[in-house]
């Protein structure tokens, strides 16, 4: 299993946004930027419009543990930044799971 951090500051998020690529679906969009340490940080945002603290919440936990799942699949020294939109709290785990990995792909972050 790999080691992912998180990326927590705001001015890690920025540049991300700025300098990375990106790719959406109605239920998320994905961020990556290549990165010099050689291994993978990982940022989970979900907006206030998504819901209150619980829904909020609920829709981190998914996204967090559809990653820890495809870990494994992901190239390694990447930053990535997943986006939830509004229509992701009515998505199933398994909507989710999908567009995850089809934007991972669409991004050439699985190996």
């Amino acid at each position: 299993m790999q080691v992912t951090s998180s990326i927590k500051r705001n001015n890690e998020f920025r540049r991300i946004y700025a300098s990375g690529k990106s790719a959406a679906t109605g239920n998320i969009v994905l961020y990556c930027k290549k990165n010099r340490q050689g291994k993978s940080q990982l940022g989970i945002t979900v907006s206030t419009k998504v819901g209150k603290a619980v829904t909020r919440n609920r829709v981190r936990r998914r996204l967090r543990e559809i990653y820890r799942l495809h870990e494994g699949e992901i190239c390694r020294g990447f930053d990535i930044i997943v986006v939830a939109r509004v229509k992701s709290v009515e998505a199933t785990y398994m909507q989710l799971e999908r567009d995850f990995l089809r934007l991972a792909d669409k991004l050439g972050l699985r190996t």
